[in-house]
């Protein structure tokens, strides 16, 4: 399990492929030295550049790393890589891969033994339950559920950190497993961003919607004082239209008041003027006496 979690290079959530078989892992180990203190010899580099412009997708490490197990043996390493790539095709469930593809996953499987290969003694006295852990790591990252349960708090994802540091075989393994952590918190941290950034929105949004309700609850509000006001306005007009009208009758009637008291006193010097002519002064009226 730590070997698949260790080859991967692919999401967190992502499916991991299996293991190679056992017997593909068996015909690799079977050309490991046997012990620590086995003289290591260096790579031909033509050796190299052929296993590379064969193997054009693996690792340089695993494809340097296979000659030296094999003692240089160009034909003996080809011979391993290839049962390699069809152990790990085989461990897929059998599906027709291409040549890039079995390439990917023969690196993932290559350095999956590498990383078996190289266990450091700096981990070897920490990792007391290492098989446990990292089988446990294993099935935390291959389980399509882990994503229900995220960390929810820093806390949590400290404590992730150490359980999958704890896991790694060696420092590579390490490595992968803090990079993979490290997409992951990426991931979420997007996520949680996008979350929140989405519920501001929508908050900014209801909140500026209560303001247009209200804009436009006084925009009628205004509209009416609006249209009272201009009522008022015309009303006062006609009034101060009829006022005008008025105080011009009021000028014609005083004008022809003081054109009839004319007249009238015209009329009683008139009437004054026939009496006294008319008189005899000592003769009364027969028609009275």
């Amino acid at each position: 399990m730590s070997a698949a979690v260790c080859g991967s290079k692919r999401s967190f959530f992502e499916d991991i492929p299996s293991p190679p078989s056992a017997s593909s892992s068996k015909k690799l180990r079977r050309c490991s030295p046997s012990s620590p203190s086995s003289v290591r010899l260096s790579p031909s580099p033509s050796a190299l550049n052929h296993l590379q412009s064969i193997f054009p997708h693996m690792d340089p490490q695993l494809l340097e790393q296979a000659l030296l197990e094999c003692g240089n043996d160009i034909d003996t390493a080809i011979k391993k890589l290839e049962d390699l790539c069809l152990g790990a095709a085989e461990a897929r469930g059998g599906k027709t891969c291409t040549v890039e593809e079995l390439g990917t996953t023969a690196e993932q499987a290559g350095q999956s033994s590498v990383c078996k290969w190289n266990v450091t003694s700096a981990l070897a006295g920490i990792l007391t339950n290492n098989g446990e852990a990292a089988a446990a790591a294993a099935v935390t990252i291959q389980n399509p559920s882990a994503s229900e349960n995220m960390p929810a708090d820093g806390a949590e994802w400290v404590d992730l950190f150490v359980r999958e540091m704890m896991s790694a075989t060696s420092v590579d393994d390490a490595k992968s497993h803090v990079s993979k952590l490290l997409a992951v918190l990426e991931n979420s941290i997007s996520k949680r961003v996008a979350e929140e950034t989405a519920q501001n929105f929508q908050k900014e949004n209801l909140m500026l919607k209560g303001q247009i309700e209200a804009m436009i609850q006084e925009n009628t509000v205004l509209k009416r004082a609006v249209a009272i006001q201009h009522e008022r306005q015309k009303e006062y007009q006609d009034k101060n239209q009829e006022l005008e009208h008025l105080k011009q009758l009021v000028s014609q009637y005083q004008e022809q008041m003081r054109t009839l008291e004319v007249n009238n006193y015209a009329l009683m010097m008139h009437l004054r003027q026939a009496q006294e002519s008319n008189s005899i002064p000592g003769r009364f009226n027969p028609d009275v006496f």
